[in-house]
């Protein structure tokens, strides 16, 4: 698969549109998922898992940050108990063959990188701290207009530092949600956002001046929240869906707000 196709991979559909479902459009709009559902796998598995083997291989310093081990130790299983038994998947030992047909060492680098290369979810861990929760370790390859870098050991509020609708009373709301959050419960959000290409790797550094373009893509933000039993960390998974402005309806296209535009 060369660099150019893997820049321009779209899905035919989207799970859900933020902008008009009431239980999501209202910040932090979140809604209960089934546990097994807190990573699912869509008509772009193959095309998205071969882009992430790509940017893990080349930019490997972008896009990954070393979480604290034991968690990414237990994310990895977690994730690998979730696939057993879906279809494609097969396990063998110490390696895990993805329905695309490309073999996963168990062991064969960090846990979280393994735990990333298995599902189509990029994967973020936050852990407690005295003033909240923190990222401290993610596979971020799809980043939406922000960067790993920037992010990685800052608390909530910082992390989406300059999103203007998260002010410090929302900061308080999702904080509370992550306190409250209890092993084996999953919570589901969405957002959006529009941009004028299609890749999914689009990192963008405060502060570095945006041209919003032309809205010819729609990216919508299946993202999940689910906390580790064994750790107590907060694993957050984003699966990213991007379809041409053309699959929506003219009534979506009205609808969808320009500020959000990248």
């Amino acid at each position: 698969m060369v660099v150019g196709a893997m820049q321009e991979i779209c899905q035919h559909k989207l799970p859900c549109r933020p902008w008009a479902e009431p239980d999501l459009a209202r910040l932090p709009g979140m809604r209960p998922v089934a546990a097994d559902d807190w990573v699912i796998s869509d008509e772009c598995f193959a095309r998205q898992m071969a882009y992430r083997d790509h940017l893990l291989s080349t930019k490997r310093d972008a896009v990954f940050a070393v979480g604290p081990e034991p968690v990414a130790l237990e994310l990895r299983d977690l994730v690998v108990d979730t696939i057993a038994e879906r279809p494609g998947y097969h396990r063998d030992d110490a390696t895990v063959t993805r329905p695309d047909g490309v073999m996963i060492d168990l062991l064969g680098d960090d846990p979280l990188i393994v735990a990333a290369r298995l599902v189509q979810e990029d994967l973020c861990i936050l852990t407690e701290t005295e003033g909240g929760h923190v990222l401290a370790g993610a596979a971020l390859c799809f980043p939406a207009s922000w960067t790993l870098e920037e992010k990685i050991g800052k608390h909530l509020i910082g992390i989406h530092t300059p999103v203007q609708p998260y002010d410090a009373a929302l900061a308080r709301r999702v904080q509370r949600l992550f306190d409250a959050l209890r092993p084996g419960r999953v919570l589901m959000r969405a957002n959006y956002l529009t941009y004028d290409k299609a890749d999914l790797h689009q990192p963008r550094r405060m502060g570095e001046r945006r041209d919003p373009g032309v809205f010819h893509y729609l990216r919508v933000e299946r993202q999940t929240l689910r906390r580790l039993p064994r750790t107590g960390a907060v694993i957050f998974a984003i699966h990213t869906y991007v379809v041409p402005r053309s699959a929506l309806s003219m009534a979506d296209q009205t609808a969808i707000k320009s500020p959000h535009s990248a």
